[in-house]
C-alpha cells in the first residue's frame, strides 16, 4: 500500500509580479497550485484537482506539476485562457493582487470532475477556487462528500477584489467550515471575515464553527494555533525576505505533508503537542519560501535538518 495522498483542489494561474522598478516577472502560481507543489516537494504524494488551459501558460504549468511529481486529476485542458493575477510588490516585499478571472481556465471544473481520487488521506481547498464558478460550487460539494477518514484543510486566502458578493462568500465559507478539520488563516483574512474583531476572538469563532484546529499566521510575528484544549504559539525565525508570495501556501502544504507523513489523521488534531510540532515545522517551510522570489516552496532536503522534519528520508 502506498503513502497517503494529499489532494489539493482549486486554481492554477500566472502571477505577473511587478517590482518597484516596474519590471514584470511572470511566475506560475495560484494558492492550490502552490500548495500541491509544496506537498510534493516535501516528499508526500500530491494530486492537483484543477483545470489547466491548453494555452502556452497552461502547458508550462502542467509540465511544472509533472516535474515536481504532482498527479493531475483533471487531464483534459480548457479551451479558455489561463487565469492571470497582477502582483504589485511593495518595498517590504508584501504583494497586492489584481485578478483577471472572467472566462478563464481555473473556473472550468464541474461537479462531475470534482471527485476525490482513491487513497486520499487529506483534502486542501481555498483561495479563488471558492469564488469562481462552477469550480466554487464543485469544491463545496467535494468537501461535503469527503469520507470520514479524510482530513480537510480550508485556507480562505481572502482576495476581496475578486469576491463578487461578500455575503455569498461568507455563506460558502460557513458551509465548508462544518466539515473542515483545519483552518489556516492570516490576520488579513480574519479582518475580512470578522471585521472589527481581534484575531483571538475571530479564531475562537472559527473554532466553534466545527474545525478542530485554527492556524493564524501574522507575517513575521509568531503563528498561533488554536485547539479546543489549548492555544499554541510557534516562533518565526528571522530571515532575509525577498517577497512573501506563496509563503502561506507553503505553510499549509507543509502542515498537511508533516501531518500525513507522520501518520496522523483527523482524531490526532485534538493533541496540542502534535499540533505544536506540525505548526513549527510548517513555519520553517514558509520562511524558506520568503527568501526567494515568487512562490517557490522548499524541497525536503532543505528542511531535513530541522527536528520537525525528522521523518523525511535522507536527501
Amino acid at each position: 500500500m502506498g503513502e497517503p495522498m494529499i489532494t489539493v483542489a482549486g486554481e492554477a494561474l500566472i502571477d505577473l509580479i511587478v517590482d518597484q522598478a516596474g519590471r514584470v516577472d511572470p511566475r506560475m502560481g495560484g494558492g492550490p497550485f502552490n500548495v500541491a507543489r509544496a506537498v510534493a516537494r516535501l516528499g508526500q504524494p500530491a494530486t492537483f484537482l484543477g483545470r489547466l488551459s491548453g494555452d502556452r501558460f497552461g502547458q508550462l504549468m502542467r509540465s511544472d506539476l509533472e516535474r515536481n511529481g504532482v498527479r493531475i486529476a483533471v487531464d483534459a485542458p480548457s479551451a479558455e485562457p489561463t487565469t492571470l493575477a497582477l502582483v504589485d510588490v511593495d518595498q517590504a516585499g508584501v504583494p497586492a493582487y489584481h485578478f483577471y478571472l472572467t472566462d478563464t481556465s481555473a473556473a472550468a471544473i464541474g461537479p462531475a470532475e470534482a471527485v476525490l481520487p482513491p487513497g486520499a488521506a487529506a483534502l486542501h481547498v481555498g483561495t479563488l477556487g471558492l469564488v469562481m464558478e462552477p469550480v466554487g460550487t464543485s469544491i463545496e460539494h467535494l468537501v461535503a462528500a469527503a469520507p470520514e477518514d479524510v482530513t480537510v484543510m480550508l485556507d480562505p486566502n481572502c482576495r476581496p477584489g475578486a469576491i463578487p458578493s461578500r455575503q455569498a462568500y461568507l455563506d460558502r465559507i460557513g458551509r465548508i467550515l462544518r466539515r473542515a478539520d483545519v483552518v489556516k488563516v492570516s490576520t488579513e483574512d480574519l479582518a475580512y471575515l470578522f471585521p472589527g474583531q481581534d484575531a483571538d476572538a475571530a479564531a475562537a469563532e472559527l473554532l466553534r464553527s466545527g474545525p478542530a484546529c485554527v492556524l493564524v499566521t501574522d507575517g513575521a510575528d509568531p503563528v498561533r494555533a488554536f485547539t479546543a484544549a489549548k492555544q499554541i504559539q510557534a516562533e518565526v525565525p528571522a530571515a532575509p525576505v525577498v517577497d512573501t508570495v506563496g509563503a502561506g501556501d507553503s505553510f499549509g502544504g507543509a502542515f498537511l505533508a508533516w501531518w500525513t507523513g507522520n501518520g496522523h489523521g483527523r482524531p490526532d488534531l485534538g493533541d496540542p503537542e502534535l499540533v505544536r510540532e506540525a505548526t513549527q515545522a510548517s513555519v520553517y517551510a514558509s520562511v524558506v519560501t520568503c527568501t526567494r522570489r515568487g512562490a517557490e516552496p522548499p524541497w525536503a532536503y532543505e528542511l531535513a535538518g530541522h527536528d520537525g522534519w525528522r521523518w523525511l528520508p535522507p536527501a
